[in-house]
Order: C-alpha cells, then sequence, then structure tokens
C-alpha cells in the first residue's frame, strides 16, 4: 500500500473525529470513549498495513 494512501486515511480519519468532536453535541465521556476506539482501531489497521500483526489476518469481521 502506497504511503501516500496511508496518510491520506489517517488526515481523513483525523478530520471526521474533529467534525464530530466538534459539531456533534455529546457527553465528554462519550466523546472520550469514540476517540479512543476510533484512535485503536487506526493503530491497529496501521500495524496490520505495515505487517507486524501477521496473526490478526486470520480473523475475519
Amino acid at each position: 500500500m502506497p504511503i501516500l494512501t496511508i496518510i491520506i486515511v489517517i488526515l481523513v480519519v483525523g478530520v471526521i473525529l474533529w467534525l464530530i468532536n466538534r459539531y456533534i453535541p455529546m457527553q465528554r465521556t462519550i466523546k472520550s470513549i469514540l476517540n479512543a476506539v476510533v484512535i485503536i482501531v487506526l493503530v491497529i489497521w496501521l500495524l496490520r498495513v505495515f505487517g507486524l500483526l501477521d496473526s490478526l489476518q486470520n480473523i475475519t469481521v
């Protein structure tokens, strides 16, 4: 996967998260949980892209 694609995905996720945090009224705890979940999913995706988590390729969702 090209590095440009990875950077674009990170930027898009960041902008969407910023828009949700900025314009959708939610409790602070819900926003924190949402931010944590999105960041964890993004980190796991990045680890899979770079091949550091090969064992996750066998898991289907």
